[in-house]
């Protein structure tokens, strides 16, 4: 009975990892294919990372761009507000992909918690692309909102 426990004990963790690694893999091929069916055109993809101690927004990228070419921006909200302060719930779109329209200033702005310098993103409208997309972290914690840590995705 103690070998067959070793034994499954053995195994089961093995297994798991096989099942992890797969869907991960399958994770980054329909993020890859999400990418690639993206429209060309005079707007950005965002993800919104909220974290309760800083005030930046999220990544932002060119469309059929890599995550791994997104900056960390601060909002402009000067023109439209950002999606969750206009629902007057702060944090509640953590990870939601959104199109947006709006331009980089060429301005940085100060984030006091994390002692950086973002770039200026001015918001002129948006749209929710996905409330659940595909994860761009290798980190499961990545999206946690207590993180101090700041994720760059992959």
């Amino acid at each position: 009975m103690n070998r067959v426990f070793l034994i499954v004990s053995i195994l089961i963790p093995i297994l798991f990892t096989g099942c992890v690694e797969d869907q991960m893999a399958a994770q980054r091929a329909a993020l890859a294919q999400s990418i690639a069916a993206e429209q060309p055109g005079n707007y950005y993809i965002g993800r919104r990372m909220y974290r309760r101690s800083f005030f930046f927004w999220g990544y932002v990228r060119r469309p059929q761009e890599p995550w791994s070419s997104a900056q960390l921006v601060m909002l402009n909200e000067q023109k439209v507000l950002a999606p969750d302060r206009q629902a007057n719930a702060i944090g509640s779109d953590n990870n939601t992909e959104y199109r947006l329209k709006g331009y980089f200033s060429g301005e940085t702005v100060y984030e006091p918690a994390s002692n950086r310098f973002y770039p200026e993103f001015v918001l002129t409208g948006y749209q929710v692309i996905s409330a659940n997309p595909p994860p761009i972290f290798s980190s499961p914690n990545a999206m946690d909102p207590n993180s101090l840590y700041i994720d760059r995705p992959e």
